[in-house]
């Protein structure tokens, strides 16, 4: 490792780990491209999301130790999700004492902490990518990148720049899809009905293919799209903007 490149932490996140692999190896393409150096921690851990959203400060707390411990010695930590990322960057101090040790790491660790697109344009200063993707598509603001972490523009921005793409606005790309992490468990009928009036602005802005920077309001858009008989692609941003596309598309032949 060059002493001039930056040593980045990637937070995976459970759900790419998961379900989507490919969107981690897609990010740790264009973190390197852009000269990082880029290393996944095995001790990672969720980020405790489901646990902050249902209350449960305690077990966040614990949970958040163990993550702030496993990127403290990162110049950054990235992820590929503008939820995990606001997580890590807006909450975690908030769950310690002011003035403690712990509080004193959170704080270290939420400095450093940004989501993939918004790292790439506003920290490293990229303004292109070495990418075609042949076909047409709609951009998906999701809640926590868009209203936490402020990120609208930047991928966009990156996106005009890929060989071939075209990008066509649905209406109120930043309304909420309705996944929201635990609420669309809790209130399966409010989010049927979010996600519902979300497809219809999907298929309304006639693209071939529907990206976002969250996997977990992808997955919830592309079921519905899917259960609805709708040919629309589903992918993470990074996919594209890395030229990794011959993996099939979220949700396609399941």
């Amino acid at each position: 490792m060059s002493e001039a490149q930056p040593k980045v932490g990637l937070f995976v996140t459970c759900l790419i780990d998961f379900i989507r692999p490919s969107v981690g190896f897609a990010a740790v393409k264009l973190l390197e491209q852009a000269g990082c150096h880029v290393e996944v921690p095995d001790a990672q851990t969720c980020c405790g999301q489901p646990a902050y959203n249902s209350g449960d400060r305690k077990s966040t707390a614990d949970i958040a130790l163990q993550v702030i411990e496993a990127f403290e010695g990162y110049d950054y930590v990235v992820a590929p999700s503008g939820s995990c990322a606001g997580m890590l960057k807006k909450h975690y101090p908030n769950l310690f004492e002011d003035g403690s040790e712990a509080r004193k790491r959170a704080d270290a660790v939420s400095q450093k902490t940004h989501e993939l697109v918004s790292f790439l344009y506003r920290v490293l200063k990229v303004r292109s990518v070495d990418a075609a993707f042949d076909g047409s598509v709609t951009y998906h603001d999701s809640c926590s990148g868009y209203r936490e972490l402020g990120i609208s523009s930047e991928p966009r921005a990156l996106l005009a720049t890929v060989n071939g793409l075209k990008l066509q606005e649905m209406e109120d790309s930043n309304v909420c899809c309705g996944f929201g992490g635990t609420f669309c468990v809790k209130y399966p009928e409010i989010s049927n009905e979010m996600v519902s009036k979300k497809m219809a602005a999907i298929e309304a802005a006639g693209t071939d293919t529907l990206l976002a920077g969250d996997l977990g309001c992808l997955m919830n858009m592309a079921g519905k799209l899917k259960r609805s008989g709708s040919n629309i692609k589903v992918r993470h941003v990074a996919e594209v903007l890395a030229g990794d596309t011959d993996r099939p598309a979220i949700a396609e032949g399941e």
